[in-house]
């Protein structure tokens, strides 16, 4: 398992998007993003901050269902 990434809440914003996640609103500093499957919506919130804490970035993961590589430092 390789070390997170440094990000921001754009970037983690623009890398949600291309795996079919919307920004539905934002409120405050926080973004809301959701992706619609066939069963259920997935609703993720991300903090609209300059670096995202890493405990926070590994909810993030988790509550997105992507692989954790795609935050990972290459």
């Amino acid at each position: 398992m390789g070390k997170l990434r440094v990000l921001s809440g754009t970037e983690v914003g623009k890398l949600l998007e291309q795996h079919e996640f919307i920004q539905i609103r934002q409120k405050g500093s926080h973004i809301i993003m959701q992706k619609k499957t066939v069963n259920s919506t997935i609703t993720v919130p991300v903090p609209n901050h300059k670096e995202i804490r890493t405990g926070t970035l590994q909810s993030i993961i988790r509550q997105s269902g992507l692989p954790r590589f795609l935050f990972e430092t290459p």
